[in-house]
């Protein structure tokens, strides 16, 4: 546990609870939201300050590893200093950073401000779930967790519909302006909704230094290298090497600090007891499945039927809307059933819905995603809402701020870790399908030599010889392969997400009841 936590006095409730709530929520959404927003129209950015490729794929990055950095140690700068002072510093600096962003016009300056946006709004969500617990009336802290994960399903899936929008009718510093025109509002309801509490000037003293620096270092070197992975090529990149080798180094000698320190920042005996390990692998993995998914369905749009960002986000909404009537359906369920019981419900439902996804062609538009996506909307809200809910319960309120930063470094690990293999994973496997098509291809099997003969037909009259119309058929049989081989790679990309499922389904039979 947090040093000084066990001995924190009850804070005194704020008259204000539900602005208080706002507050933390907004956090929330603007957290996920940027680092969203950001990457659908990296392009975009890329353009507008005249980055390439390989310089500007560090735009998101940046955002994202500067959260990681912060995340271990927002837990505690809460305890010390009170989650309100936290915030308020934290909102006002996200707002100033974002404002200023589009401003620079430069790749440095962006770079800059990305690490400043990602610093403040780093701890935003560690502090969220403190918050509803310690200042929420035990009979709606259930439907508090409940807007809390859809809230995150929100700014998910929204990102897309925004992005498409702001390109279409404003420009890209909107991307960034559109989110820092909601700290002011976190600012407001920070203020007037949360608790003061006194300084604890005392834990300074003696606190472990080198276990905060440790974990946050170590973390976030190893979410930079899955984030990157992909792009350099993983092992064969000397900095994705080193960054794995450092963080990899860095970790273990945090876990080597907390076992040998006198006043360990966190006590893994109190923290990974009972249920603890089993709750963080299994947020570790929904998070993994969740944003597995979220880059599936777009890039399948994306690539095989040429949509904008704006249509995918059309799409996405399928996910995004009804968790606004899902999120007070499972608030009320949580009430009278067994967490477990609704988690498992939810985990097996996202599995049923990736089954669906599997069944894709090259035929399939967004619409014929509806059903496997409706189903995954109810399926992530069960999971996330009782998962969570279920955490609280396992843990006693002293330890909820370090709960805090363990759902965030867990949420942004499990989400890149998911990211960062589907990535790999559907690059590899387009190229195993396509190695294939292509050998049927110099196999002269006979349904593709009366495939190339109909398309040769086809574009002869707009040729102007057998060689131009050999070579137009060609081309129109390469984008076919490589259109077809993409379509094979989502279906396994869906297919080994259930087997992922699977594994939760299992991790959720080992769960015992939460103590009394």
């Amino acid at each position: 546990m947090l040093p000084g936590a066990g001995r924190e006095a009850a804070p005194v409730l704020t008259h204000h609870p539900v602005i208080g709530l706002l507050g933390v929520l907004l956090g929330a959404l603007i957290s996920t939201l940027t680092a969203r927003i950001t990457s659908f129209g990296l392009a975009d950015i890329r353009g507008a300050i005249g980055a390439g490729f390989d310089e500007g794929a560090w735009i998101p990055t940046a955002y994202t590893v500067a959260q990681m950095l912060v995340a271990p140690a927002a837990a505690f700068l809460g305890v010390v200093f009170g989650p309100r002072r936290v915030l308020l510093v934290s909102s006002v600096t996200y707002g100033l950073a974002t404002l200023a962003l589009p401003l620079t016009g430069t790749l440095t300056g962006v770079l800059t401000f990305q690490v400043l946006a990602g610093l403040s709004s780093g701890t935003f969500i560690p502090l969220t779930i403190g918050f509803i617990v310690r200042n929420l009336p035990p009979r709606y802290l259930v439907y508090g967790i409940a807007v809390y994960a859809m809230n995150v399903e929100l700014s998910l899936n929204f990102s897309a519909s925004i992005e498409g929008w702001v390109i279409e009718n404003l420009d890209w510093r909107w991307l960034f302006w559109d989110t820092a025109l909601l700290a002011p509002l976190m600012a407001l309801c920070i203020h007037f909704g949360m608790p003061a509490e006194p300084v604890r000037r005392d834990l300074m003293k003696g606190a472990d230094w080198w276990g905060i620096l440790y974990a946050s270092a170590g973390f976030a070197m190893l979410y930079a290298a899955l984030d990157q992975g992909n792009r350099l090529d993983w092992l064969n990149s000397g900095l994705v090497t080193g960054l794995l080798l450092g963080g990899g180094l860095l970790v273990a000698a945090f876990v080597m600090q907390e076992l040998t320190c006198p006043k360990p920042w966190i006590t893994f005996g109190v923290l990974f007891r009972g249920n603890i390990p089993l709750l963080c692998l299994l947020l570790v993995l929904l998070r993994l499945v969740m944003l597995s998914t979220a880059f599936l369905v777009p890039q399948y749009l994306i690539t095989v039927n040429n949509y904008r960002a704006l249509e995918v986000g059309d799409t996405l909404l399928l996910i995004a809307l009804p968790q606004f009537l899902l999120a007070p359906l499972v608030g009320t369920l949580l009430r009278h059933a067994d967490p477990r019981v609704l988690m498992a419900v939810g985990f097996a439902a996202v599995g049923i819905a990736c089954w669906l996804a599997s069944q894709l062609t090259a035929d399939w538009v967004g619409a014929d995603f509806l059903p496997s996506q409706m189903l995954q909307a109810f399926g992530q809200s069960f999971a996330m809402t009782s998962l969570i809910y279920f955490n609280i319960k396992n843990l006693s309120q002293a330890h909820i701020l370090a709960l805090g930063a363990l759902v965030q470094t867990a949420r942004l690990l499990g989400g890149e870790l998911g990211a960062a293999f589907m990535q790999t994973f559907v690059r590899v496997r387009e190229q195993f399908h396509s190695f294939r098509l292509v050998s049927d291809v110099v196999a002269g099997d006979a349904d593709t030599v009366g495939r190339l003969a109909g398309t040769m037909a086809r574009v002869a009259a707009r040729s102007t010889g057998t060689e131009e119309a050999t070579q137009r058929a060609l081309s129109l049989m390469s984008a076919a392969v490589r259109k077809q081989a993409y379509v094979l790679a989502y279906i396994d990309g869906f297919v080994v997400i259930g087997w992922f499922i699977v594994g939760g389904l299992l991790l959720i039979a080992l769960l015992r009841p939460a103590p009394k």
